[in-house]
């Protein structure tokens, strides 16, 4: 073996990984600065009453698709039956579910089956049955359906919503009391806004009355308080500076608000991929700059969506299975995007960041810790400056977490108990350090077995909501 070009190899290797890092934590610092400075300038101009006061609203609908959803779905449709907003509706459908979701509807809110036939606008399964609840603030209707799957339920809400622009939403989830009116903001300020993400956080440990977070404190178990830290840091740092340019290509498909007609000329959401939240967004784009249309896609970080993050690592590494392969489906389908004139900084910033730093990040992670170890095993590397390199980089990725966290916390009014500091506090450095190379093994591997399991979603436990 020559060992000159062995020892060449791994300085080029090293090279690289110090590049890598240096560009992901720019950006990262650069993105956690800028999302902070907003968090705080709309802090202090809501306390300033600087706002777009208005009586006029956005007539909206929201779609939940739910599948095997009978532990949370009468909590989230009351939570949407406690929003602070004068002109929308609910639409449930139920994609074939095999439990008793659709009759716990019925059964809580008194609902009544109708006849009421569907225009199929974007294609999608066929309903089965439709009901609709008297004597409610706002009208429900549950739609039962063949199972198509999570995209096809949102296709069909989308055929049977009644207004023009629609929130797809989860149902393991609650928005806050005044999420609505902060998510149809952007619509109102600016004519050609054509989608608005909103900000989702973990509920684990928080209790929610009415809408409002009564009671909030860092979840018992330790996994989903590094979701927090990970969710925060996520949703504070890469959305708002995407943001500043219209570079936004994802929005969680949790809660975000779209123009339904727009959504409908481009073919709505695609059966075929696991990641129709993102997939949605990237087809907006593409369908506004083919056919030159004025359009802006934002991102509202005041409107609170409430999800629970799963509690074991089993479901969580499902959760990000799916995703990446979502992600991967995406930036593929779409790679005329990258490094394309026509779609400006969409594709010089936005796809080539998540095509560095989210798709191909668990390859070159985990090819980076095999490096180390065969540079190890043959007495090629300097062991105390490698020590030395990961710890000032889990120190700076911890301080960073912690800057997006105790931002988001101070912003939205949340109070924290010390014990819930020290837990903040001392799990970050696990997060970025434990928790970050498990996911990156996961999503490295997801791709695995790609086209005979990229439509299997596997089943989360899920646990029932804190709501009253």
């Amino acid at each position: 073996m020559n060992m000159d070009a062995v020892q060449l190899f791994f300085d080029i290797v090293g090279a690289f990984f110090v590049l890598y890092m240096l560009g992901y934590a720019s950006f990262l610092f650069l993105a956690v600065a800028v999302g902070s400075s907003t968090l705080y300038q709309l802090k202090r101009r809501n306390h300033l009453k600087n706002e777009l006061l208005q009586e006029y609203y956005v007539p909206v609908s929201i779609v939940v698709p739910a599948y095997n959803e009978e532990i949370t779905i009468v909590s989230t449709v009351r939570s949407l039956l406690s929003l602070e907003y004068k002109l929308y509706e609910i639409i449930v459908v139920d994609d074939g579910s095999t439990d008793r979701t659709a009759a716990a509807l019925v059964e809580a809110f008194g609902m009544e089956q109708i006849a009421r036939p569907i225009h199929r606008m974007v294609s999608c399964q066929p309903e089965k049955a439709v009901f609709e609840a008297p004597n409610l603030k706002v009208p429900l209707t549950l739609i039962c359906k063949k199972n198509g799957g999570k995209a096809d339920a949102l296709n069909m809400g989308i055929n049977a919503s009644r207004y023009p622009y629609f929130v797809c939403m989860d149902a393991d989830s609650v928005l806050q009391y005044d999420s609505l009116e902060k998510i149809v903001r952007p619509v109102l300020e600016d004519g050609t806004v054509v989608a608005v993400g909103g900000a989702v956080r973990p509920c684990n440990g928080a209790e929610i009355q009415g809408g409002r977070v009564v009671s909030y404190h860092m979840p018992s178990r330790i996994l989903p308080c590094m979701q927090v830290l990970e969710y925060d840091r996520s949703f504070l740092a890469a959305r708002i500076l995407f943001d500043r340019f219209n570079g936004s290509i994802i929005i969680s498909g949790a809660f975000g608000l779209f123009k339904k007609s727009l959504v409908i000329d481009a073919g709505g959401y695609d059966t075929t991929t696991m990641g129709e939240d993102m997939e949605l967004v990237v087809k907006l784009h593409v369908f506004c700059r083919e056919h030159n249309i004025p359009y802006r896609i934002r991102y509202a970080t005041d409107a609170i969506c409430w999800t629970q993050a799963p509690d074991s690592l089993s479901d969580l590494c499902k959760q990000r299975r799916r995703w990446h392969i979502g992600l991967f489906d995406s930036l593929t389908r779409h790679r005329r995007i990258l490094a394309n004139p026509k779609y400006g900084l969409v594709g010089f910033i936005s796809y080539l960041y998540f095509l560095i730093y989210e798709l191909l990040s668990p390859y070159i992670e985990i090819f980076g810790v095999f490096t180390v170890i065969a540079a190890f095993a043959l007495d090629l590397i300097n062991v105390p400056f490698m020590i030395l390199f990961f710890l000032i980089y889990v120190l700076y990725s911890a301080i960073l977490s912690l800057t997006a966290f105790f931002a988001r916390i101070h912003t939205i009014d949340l109070k924290l108990s010390v014990t819930d500091i020290l837990k903040a506090v001392g799990l970050c450095a696990l997060e970025v350090s434990f928790l970050r190379f498990i996911l990156a093994w996961v999503r490295g591997t997801a791709l695995l077995g790609y086209r005979k399991k990229k439509q299997q979603w596997g089943t989360i436990q899920r646990q029932k909501i804190n709501f009253q």
